[in-house]
């Protein structure tokens, strides 16, 4: 049997894509190397384990629905952050998209109502952070929560299942190509599955193996910055001023001493610092979600260090997660735990030491000292950072704040691709989401599966 269209990746773009082309009466398989939404179980947010256990396919990056399915379910309403695709579709189409996107997410259960502050709260907290060098992007976004994602996920995919074929558990070793098209990909097994259009999608969790992929088939690429930094825990106390208007505060910050561009990131009020496994480069790291149902007294955000890396350096991916390998190494397999106070003072953190603080950590972690991983330009770049963040969340440089390492976004290949997202060098094959470069969230990698979707749909007069 030839497909109309497979789609390799479960996450965002290839849901969305897979929407879209199914409403067309096109043939669809979707590949997933991870489970079902309702399979993907991780054991230490299960409570039947206090160590990642590094599964096969990590239930909180693989699997049906993404890493966001895992993730904090935050859709960011605007074109302002959130990835590249305004530069292939042009702002106004963006737009259009961000809305139909969200409309859907809506459609399928998503909570109605969205944050945005007020004007007035806006200018104000702009007008303080902007005296200490901070720029506030103010953002309407719609949370949906990790629980509530879960559900809107699965009626996603309960509403594909009868119209297409959906097949998870399924690793894709390569992608067939005959005569100058894709023609098809090969799975882990050796069994061959032919289409017409071939739409990649793998996600961030992915980005490894596209790789190997397109350095295989010789593909142009643009190298990307990689993010390297920690997840940051707070007191709700700290953050809930801004965050009941905002829901999450989103800062860019150029440091002092190394003029170094960090930003914050996937702001959690009342959420959980979580693992992360990726079995690809083997090594667990930091990230963090909320609940719509469950909350904790604690917030959680990332502090992202974006490094940009010239010639004759060219293995990004590796240079991140050398670092985060060597977090896992001194953590005994998990990630490190360190006051912000000890890590000022030049020492490790005990466990006695945080339980006489004030913050209860949310993920079980092994009490370190990160001055030992991260590099001593890193450190300062997030000190500094959270020194100028205390001007409008008073408290978050305390010295019992919480600091986990390490967290790391591997972005790092960007595929030079056209304006309908179909690569150049090779018909009837597109790129979506995370992991081809192109989003940076789940709005923008499910609007990318769109523009793919309707380019294919496009070329077949339909």
């Amino acid at each position: 049997m030839i497909y109309d269209v497979i789609i390799v990746g479960s996450g965002p773009a290839g849901v969305f894509a897979a929407m879209e082309l199914v409403e067309h009466g096109k043939k669809v398989v979707i590949l997933d190397k991870g489970r079902v939404i309702r399979e993907r179980k991780c054991p230490i947010t299960e409570g039947k384990s206090s160590i990642c256990l590094n599964c096969d396919s990590c239930s909180i990056v693989s699997g049906w629905g993404g890493a966001g399915a895992a993730s904090d379910g935050k859709l960011t309403l605007t074109t302002g952050f959130g990835g590249n695709l305004e530069e292939n579709i042009g702002e106004d189409a963006l737009l259009d998209l961000i809305q139909h996107v969200d409309q859907m997410f809506v459609k399928f259960g998503a909570d109605n109502h969205a944050y945005e502050p007020s004007s007035e709260v806006a200018r104000t907290t702009i007008r303080k952070a902007s005296a200490v060098g901070l720029k506030i992007l103010p953002a309407r976004i719609r949370h949906i929560g990790t629980d509530a994602s879960r559900e809107v996920l699965n009626a996603m995919y309960e509403f594909l299942e009868p119209k297409c074929d959906i097949l998870m558990n399924t690793f894709v070793e390569d992608l067939v190509v005959e005569n100058g098209r894709a023609a098809g990909v090969r799975l882990e097994d050796g069994t061959v599955l032919r289409g017409k259009d071939i739409i990649v999608a793998p996600g961030r969790e992915g980005a490894s193996w596209l790789a190997g992929v397109v350095e295989k088939l010789k593909f142009p690429i643009a190298s990307m910055p990689v993010d390297i930094g920690v997840r940051v825990e707070v007191p709700d106390s700290v953050c809930e001023d801004l965050t009941k208007d905002f829901y999450e505060v989103k800062c860019l910050y150029n440091t002092p001493t190394f003029d170094d561009r960090c930003r914050t990131f996937c702001m959690n009020p009342s959420g959980f610092v979580v693992y992360e496994y990726n079995k690809g480069h083997d090594l667990v790291t930091v990230n963090g979600h909320s609940l719509k149902a469950v909350k904790s007294r604690n917030t959680n955000f990332a502090i992202l260090v974006t490094k940009n890396f010239t010639q004759p350096f060219n293995d990004p991916i590796g240079y991140a997660t050398h670092i985060a390998k060597l977090a896992n190494m001194l953590a005994g397999g998990g990630i490190l735990l360190q006051r912000l106070g000890d890590l000022r003072d030049g020492r490790r953190s005990t466990a006695s030491r945080i339980e006489r603080g004030m913050i209860t950590p949310t993920a079980a972690a092994e009490p370190g000292d990160l001055s030992l991983v991260l590099p001593h330009r890193y450190l300062t770049d997030v000190v500094e950072f959270l020194d100028a963040l205390n001007t409008i969340l008073p408290g978050v440089n305390q010295n019992d704040t919480l600091l986990y390492g390490v967290e790391i976004k591997l972005y790092s290949l960007r595929l030079q691709l056209g304006k309908d997202l179909s690569v150049p060098v090779l018909d009837h094959l597109y790129m979506a989401g995370d992991g081809a470069g192109v989003s940076r969230g789940i709005i923008q990698a499910a609007a990318s599966g769109v523009v793919a979707a309707r380019a294919i749909l496009q070329l077949k007069n339909c």
